[in-house]
């Protein structure tokens, strides 16, 4: 008798989405037929039906996170084990589409269930087969392209608060990027949310080249925790095999965290800083590792959302993001701050990859931003201005409006002379400190009518 056909009743008990079961060993091993995430049906005989997957295995006591949740579900429910674990479908003709968080379609598109499916939640790449980071992602961001640049495999999250619009800064992003194949993650968005995607998407043309995994809020929270695993595992799969450039976005990875927190108090796991469990930094950088540059294959790029619960950037799941990933982009008051903002990789491609001019007018935007900061604090507490102050002052105003509004669209190119003729419009050229051949050769002359700005 094969394994799928052995049902197992004996519920122990039900708490939360957690369902445990008695599994009898036979020459006491358990192991044999059930493994740590292998997936089972649950069925009920109120007609209750859903997959689970087992996350714990002690003896024959087998502990299930049930997908659909535990509601309708009873002690008479009988379990049995399909002796895999959890799979998504990947083939061509998933792009396009989107899915729920236990892999099933959401659209309503043609059926996928014979096409081709792999495993979720292998171990990352081996180091061996990747290459340093060397290229860049060209998201027509200016406080990204210039400031921070995105390298292809880096991992980078951005840090923000609830009310910010760190998803239409995703969604920008998503849409722009020179990559081959966008994967979105969607971890307990509200509907407004995912359908603002979706439309994006749409709209701008880029959805045909476009995967997304989508848990809504009203989905259950077991599901949460399978679509960051889910959009890995096919972005892997489109980098390694077809050697596509693969930048996946998941939002919001805070809900992700809760998820697990949640799961594992019904657990009854001990839990560690301010009741997220202490593994959550694995489970974490076990989900960022992925991000890789490969040496007979594509590459994959990970930018994600991270919410910090009341700003505080020492919150558990920022606090151990940051020690994972490569920077961060801050974003506050509608805008990524350039102070707050790193990328560890940017010096692997500025002026490399990129035009000479680029680390020099960089730096250079970004001191003559920190005076502009503080001439405004010495103009709020009413000290005499002097006449570089007024200047630093209208060069602030100019960098918020043309750079740091994260509607601004700009190419690189574009946006590195925008820089030059700034600081044309606030500085002489002896004020810049720069290497005079740069000077030379970008600074514009306003008498110049071509050189000015609308």
């Amino acid at each position: 008798m094969t394994q799928t056909l052995v049902r197992y009743s004996k519920v122990v008990e039900i708490v939360g989405d957690i369902l445990k079961v008695r599994v009898p060993s036979r020459g006491g091993n358990t192991q044999t037929r059930v493994a740590f995430d292998d997936l089972a049906l649950v069925e009920d005989p109120g007609g209750f039906s859903s997959l689970a997957r087992a996350i714990r295995i002690d003896r024959d006591l087998v502990s299930l996170q049930v997908f659909a949740g535990t509601k309708g579900l009873s002690t008479e429910a009988s379990v049995r084990f399909l002796g895999h674990p959890m799979q998504v479908t990947y083939s061509a003709n998933i792009l396009g589409r989107v899915f729920r968080g236990d892999g099933e379609p959401l659209d309503t598109a043609p059926d996928l269930s014979q096409d081709p499916k792999l495993d979720i939640g292998g171990p990352p790449a081996n180091p061996a087969r990747r290459l340093l980071a060397s290229k860049m992602i060209r998201t027509d961001v200016p406080m990204i392209d210039v400031f921070n640049s995105l390298v292809e495999s880096q991992k980078i999250p951005i840090f923000s608060v609830a009310g910010e619009p760190y998803n239409q800064l995703l969604a920008r992003i998503g849409i722009q990027a020179d990559a081959d194949i966008v994967v979105f993650g969607g971890l307990g968005l509200i509907f407004d949310d995912y359908h603002y995607f979706l439309r994006r998407f749409e709209d701008a043309g880029v959805f045909a080249r476009t995967v997304m995994f989508v848990n809504l809020a009203s989905d259950p929270v077991v599901e949460r925790l399978l679509v960051p695993d889910m959009a890995l595992a096919v972005a892997e799969r489109f980098a390694v095999e077809e050697g596509k450039r693969v930048l996946v976005l998941l939002t919001d990875m805070t809900a992700y965290a809760d998820a697990m927190k949640e799961v594992g108090i019904a657990m009854e796991s001990v839990p560690s800083n301010r009741g997220y469990m202490g593994d959550l930094y694995s489970q974490l950088a076990r989900r960022y590792e992925k991000a890789a540059d490969y040496k007979d294959g594509g590459s994959l790029t990970i930018l994600s959302v991270t919410t910090m619960p009341g700003d505080d950037v020492t919150h558990p799941v920022p606090d151990n993001t940051g020690y994972i990933t490569e920077g961060q982009f801050y974003l506050h008051d509608g805008a990524i701050d350039p102070f707050g903002s790193l990328s560890r990789l940017k010096q692997h491609v500025i002026g490399k990859v990129t035009r000479e001019d680029h680390g020099q007018i960089m730096n250079t935007m970004i001191r003559f931003y920190s005076g502009a900061r503080d001439a405004e604090q010495k103009q709020a507490m009413a000290f005499e201005l002097s006449e570089f102050d007024h200047r630093l002052l209208r060069f602030g105003r100019l960098f918020r409006e043309r750079f740091m509004n994260i509607e601004v669209s700009l190419p690189l190119e574009a946006a590195l002379d925008l820089c030059w003729q700034t600081l044309a419009e606030c500085f002489e050229p002896a004020d810049l400190l720069m290497k005079q051949q740069l000077i030379d050769k970008y600074f514009p002359r306003l008498d110049d009518p071509h050189d000015a700005v609308a």
